[in-house]
């Protein structure tokens, strides 16, 4: 099996700040990485505040995990494009390989 070194990025927001749609366009369209998969939690508290699930809740506004990875050098500059619109402090990176 060969390995290829990639970066892992996760990048948390909320359903309210409406930034998911913008951020997987640009992923998708713009930058073409491997794949994003979107992670819509049933709890958490961050920043904004507590945010929790019941099935009567009609809010929207639960926390989002955008997770991505590709080529370090791909992933470097979608990061770059995505700290403009997140705090950096809601961004996470880190080195990974992948089977290629």
């Amino acid at each position: 099996m060969k390995l290829a070194k990639v970066t892992m990025v996760r990048i948390y927001i909320t359903e309210a700040s409406h930034l998911l749609k913008p951020i997987i366009n640009y992923l998708h369209n713009e930058e073409k990485v491997r794949g994003v998969s979107v992670f819509r939690a049933i709890s958490g508290y961050g920043e904004s505040g507590s945010h929790v699930s019941s099935l009567v809740d009609l809010s929207l506004n639960l926390p989002l995990t955008i997770e991505f990875f590709d080529h370090p050098e791909k992933a470097k500059k979608a990061l770059e494009h995505v700290s403009t619109l997140v705090k950096p402090e809601h961004v996470v990176s880190w080195d990974a390989y992948a089977s290629v």
